[in-house]
């Protein structure tokens, strides 16, 4: 898994509360279980009209927001289905980072497990945050996770909290079978001496 330390990119306004998971990757799209490939059908009831081409009111259809790496939404994004293409079309696309006043809980988690950072701020914090990204390219984020804290274009720092736990995992790359595989020394020291002491499990009597 990627890992994630600081970010400083274009911020994309989604200015809408209740972004459920068939709105981030519509369920007609969910055809594999690859996580490359979704993000060209991110948002696709909105980025596209009926016809297939592009809805040019939708902002990520926009410059310089096609080039998005950030997202700010309002209240509980994320939520609806549990279904992990939604990050998963997420990154696909180049975002690396959602700042949402809350998530859905499993949208949250599986961030986390995909590589993407839920930040969680206050509405009126993630309003100011849109107004610096309707400036456009100059008006960059940054989101530092070793530092916990959204730097805006006027150098502003705004802190946020994130699980200790999560945070060192995110940092350090590290989804949950990359945190099992730290353990593979005395996993592998386990196995053996089951081997020696119990054969039979493995067979060779």
């Amino acid at each position: 898994m990627q890992a994630f330390t600081s970010l400083t990119g274009i911020a994309a306004p989604l200015p809408k509360a209740n972004v459920d998971t068939d709105q981030i990757i519509p369920a007609r799209f969910l055809k594999s279980i690859s996580r490359a490939g979704f993000g060209k059908h991110l948002f696709a009831n909105f980025r596209f009209k009926d016809g297939g081409s592009e809805n040019p009111e939708f902002i990520l259809n926009q410059e310089p927001y096609r080039r998005a790496e950030i997202l700010i939404a309002f209240e509980n994004f994320g939520c609806g289905s549990s279904r992990e293409h939604a990050p998963w079309a997420l990154m696909d696309f180049g975002i690396r980072c959602v700042i949402a006043p809350d998530f859905a809980d499993i949208f949250h988690n599986n961030c986390f497990k995909n590589g993407l950072l839920p930040v969680r701020l206050p509405r009126a914090v993630c309003e100011q945050l849109m107004e610096d990204a309707r400036l456009g390219g100059n008006a960059r984020l940054t989101v530092d996770l070793e530092r916990q804290v959204v730097v805006r274009p006027n150098g502003e720092e705004i802190p946020f909290e994130v699980d200790p736990l999560r945070r060192h995992l995110l940092l350090n790359g590290l989804d949950d079978i990359g945190q099992t595989l730290q353990h593979a020394t005395a996993i592998d020291s386990y196995e053996a001496r089951q081997r020696a002491s119990q054969p039979w499990l493995n067979g060779s009597l």
